[in-house]
């Protein structure tokens, strides 16, 4: 598959795990995070959760994939693409703790900041690990079983 659609692929499994997480933790805080209004108010339109959801999906799934693809050599994590996207997750997480979290304080804060963390290590990982699985560069390349030699 070629590069381009290899990232998107795995910008679309990375952002399904990512969405169901957050999903997750917006129901169990009862929407007291207010994650996608968060991405509305980033882009100026505060109050606004269904732009705020559709601009989310759009850059995971385009956005941050494209970008991946293109910066995954200069991004440090030695050679698994997993690693890297994991890197990257980690520096889209700064920047989203930064601007997203509004007036949390306290164990909701925590609870914001360990589990937006968790989500955007799993978007990472599934970014990179479908990216370098698609585009064979993975680990898995070299680890493939070859039944016509018999040393294994």
């Amino acid at each position: 598959m070629n590069r381009p659609l290899s990232a998107i692929a795995g910008g679309v499994t990375g952002i399904a795990v990512m969405s169901l997480l957050l999903l997750f933790l917006e129901v169990e805080t009862r929407s007291n995070l207010a994650i996608f209004e968060a991405v509305a108010r980033f882009a100026g339109m505060p109050g606004n959760v269904t732009l705020g959801f559709i601009l989310f999906l759009l850059a995971g799934v385009f956005a941050w994939p494209l970008a991946f693809m293109a910066l995954e050599q200069y991004i440090p994590g030695g050679p698994d693409p997993a690693t890297r996207g994991m890197v990257l997750a980690v520096a889209l997480w700064v920047v989203f703790v930064l601007t997203g979290r509004g007036d949390l304080s306290g164990g909701l804060l925590a609870i914001y900041v360990i589990f937006t963390l968790l989500a955007h290590l799993c978007y990472g990982f599934l970014l990179g690990a479908v990216y370098g699985r698609l585009t064979s560069e993975g680990p898995l390349e070299t680890e493939r079983y070859d039944p016509t030699d018999v040393s294994q």
